[in-house]
C-alpha cells in the first residue's frame, strides 16, 4: 500500500498547522476523530505529483486544496476548492458561479498563507475559517481514504474523504473538477 507512516492526528498534533491542530483537537463531527491520521514527510517531495510518486500514493487518492479569490463589486470573498490530483478546480465556470462572484481566481500566495495561517503547499481544508465556503468535489467525498495537506509542507493527513464534507462551511458539488 502506501508508504507512509501513519500516526493518529489527535497524538501528533506537532505534524499539524496551528489552525489544523485546533480543528483536530475540537473534532466534533460524525467520522471518529481517529480515523484521521497524518504522517511525516520529506518537505521537497510536498508537491503533489512529487509526493505521490516518492510515497506510492495514487493521484486518485491525493486530493489539492486551493484558495479562490472571488471578487464582485469592489468585495473579495476568500473561498477554499478540493478536488482530486487527477483533475483541476473549474475556477472560472464552477466557482465563480457558485459563489455568484463576477471574476474568480487563485488567491495571490502571499494572501493565501496569511489568511490561513498554512505553509503554500500544504494548505488543506481542515482548519479553514469557518465563515469560508469549502467547495468540494464529489469525486473526493467518495473517496474511502483520501491525502490532503496538513498545513505544513512536511506532512501529509489521511482520512475519509466524506469526513471533508463534515466541516464547517463544506458544500460538495457535482461537476466542480475538470479532467487534468
Amino acid at each position: 500500500m502506501w508508504q507512509l507512516t501513519e500516526y493518529p492526528a489527535a497524538e501528533r498534533t506537532d505534524l499539524l498547522a496551528a489552525p489544523v491542530a485546533a480543528a483536530v483537537t475540537e473534532w466534533k463531527h460524525d467520522t471518529p476523530v481517529d480515523r484521521l491520521r497524518v504522517a511525516a514527510i520529506d518537505p521537497e517531495l510536498a508537491d503533489t505529483a512529487n509526493f505521490c510518486a516518492a510515497y506510492g500514493v495514487p493521484l486518485d487518492a491525493s486530493a489539492n486544496c486551493v484558495i479562490v479569490a472571488a471578487r464582485r463589486g469592489g468585495e473579495t470573498r476568500l473561498a477554499a476548492c478540493v478536488v482530486l490530483a487527477t483533475t483541476r478546480a473549474d475556477i472560472n465556470g464552477v466557482v465563480r458561479r457558485h459563489l455568484g462572484a463576477r471574476k474568480a481566481s487563485f488567491a495571490p500566495q502571499e494572501e493565501a498563507v496569511q489568511q490561513t495561517g498554512m505553509e503554500y503547499g500544504g494548505i488543506t481544508p481542515v482548519g479553514l475559517p469557518p465563515e469560508w465556503p469549502i467547495l468540494i468535489d464529489s469525486a473526493v467525498v467518495a473517496q474511502p481514504e483520501v491525502v490532503v495537506g496538513s498545513g505544513l509542507r512536511r506532512s501529509k493527513l489521511i482520512l475519509p474523504g466524506a469526513a471533508l464534507a463534515e466541516l464547517p462551511g463544506a458544500e460538495v458539488l457535482d461537476g466542480l473538477a475538470r479532467p487534468a
